[in-house]
């Protein structure tokens, strides 16, 4: 094919980072993704985008050279990016396609890479709410309060989404992951804070909770809802627990807790002035699945979370700053890449949330999505009742986290 370009048999096989891949298809431009896992890993969780082709053919498939239907699949015009589990067999394949003229290379470390992208964004948000008994507070009568610092984590792998939140000197972290602990640690840092705080919303299921591992290396103090901690949370390492109506002390704002059961029965969101930091209780393209705790309650739990949205966060007002901890593929990310949405908007735009209870719980739990991979051993994990090492933590997390209950965006 005469517009390849002639293969060199010294040339090294060029690689592309997990980051420069992901700026690529950030930029816009078109990427053409050959994806050699196997067929059930692709089709659980892949590389996805607007401008991203993709074709899955397994490494075993391509070790005599490629196949001459695949041949007719790939672009002739662009380069091929090729990847896999961890970054080996990703390389041999791009050798073969390279030795056929293509313009190749491979991702580095493959999807473990892919799942080691972390990025971090501050919130174009301003809490004015100082605690009553602070200097700030009596320092700002009439200035409208001290702005606090919130910043969005995003791991764009499998949707996750932590918070840090700074004010005076101090910080507190919320739903942080194992994976990444040395990164809140070190923002806090560059903000001039300390960590105080590390607060998980409830028994996460797609992801290794970091609060344990926060507070062994920092000092700070672990929390969980009392709700959460009654599933039978066995921690060798001390923590609190945090019950509605409680308030933490950050610098100078509060931290309301506020009980949303549903997702779980210790489902529990957090407010920071107009943030509401929502956990797995809603996000900004649908609501949760209530079903990861106990299959067999799935209706009794989508009730409870009717319920928990009616009367506890449709109450706010609706300029309130909905801030989840997941995102889906269907949701779609503010200007700066952030994923958040006012109350309002989403009352609006989300007919769930304007649904009479029967209606929603059965179109809630109608058709949910397959469960996150692993997700028994990361809830028993996160429990406290086994506890891999940091490897096999971040391989049972690898994958999408399935939490919403839809896969597609229930906004219109």
């Amino acid at each position: 094919m005469t517009d390849r370009r002639e293969s060199d048999p010294d040339e090294t096989i060029a690689s592309t980072t997990p980051t420069e891949l992901k700026d690529r298809i950030d930029g816009g431009e078109g990427v053409f993704i050959l994806d050699a896992r196997s067929e059930g890993d692709f089709e659980e969780w892949h590389i996805d985008g607007e401008n991203v082709e993709i074709v899955n053919r397994p490494y075993f498939q391509l070790l005599d050279g490629v196949p001459e239907e695949l041949q007719a699949e790939l672009p002739d015009d662009r380069r091929v990016t090729v990847l896999c589990v961890k970054g080996g067999s990703s390389e041999l394949v791009a050798e073969r396609l390279d030795e056929e003229g293509y313009d190749v290379d491979h991702l580095e470390r493959g999807m473990k890479g892919w799942a080691g992208i972390y990025e971090y964004q501050e919130l174009d948000v301003d809490v004015r709410e100082p605690r009553s008994d602070s200097i700030a507070a009596q320092n700002a009568k009439g200035s409208g309060g001290r702005r606090a610092t919130i910043a969005q984590y995003r791991r764009p792998s499998s949707g996750c989404l932590a918070y840090l939140v700074v004010s005076d000197g101090e910080a507190a972290v919320i739903d942080p992951l194992r994976a990444f602990t040395d990164e809140y640690v070190q923002d806090a840092r560059a903000l001039g804070a300390d960590l105080i705080y590390a607060l998980d919303t409830h028994i996460h299921a797609d992801h290794i909770s970091g609060i344990r591992d926060l507070a062994d290396d920092t000092g700070a103090t672990a929390a969980l809802p009392d709700a959460a901690v009654q599933r039978g949370v066995d921690y060798e390492q001390p923590y609190e627990t945090v019950a509605g109506g409680d308030t933490l002390s950050v610098g100078d704002i509060e931290i309301e807790v506020i009980p949303t059961p549903g997702h779980t029965t210790g489902m529990t969101a957090y407010k920071v002035g107009d943030v509401l930091f929502t956990g797995d209780g809603l996000f900004t393209e649908s609501v949760a699945r209530p079903d990861l705790e106990d299959p067999e309650a799935a209706g009794d739990a989508a009730r409870t979370l009717y319920e928990s949205l009616q009367e506890r966060v449709l109450t706010l007002p609706e300029d309130t700053v909905v801030a989840p901890a997941h995102f889906g593929d269907s949701a779609t990310p503010n200007d700066g890449g952030t994923y958040t949405a006012k109350l309002g908007d989403l009352v609006e735009r989300m007919d769930a949330l304007t649904m009479e209870e029967d209606e929603f719980v059965e179109f809630v739990v109608d058709d949910m999505p397959p469960r996150p991979a692993n997700y028994e051993e990361i809830i028993a994990t996160n429990l406290g009742r086994q506890d891999p090492d940091d490897e096999a933590a971040f391989e049972l997390e690898l994958g999408p986290n399935n939490c919403a209950a839809s896969e597609g965006a229930l906004t219109n």
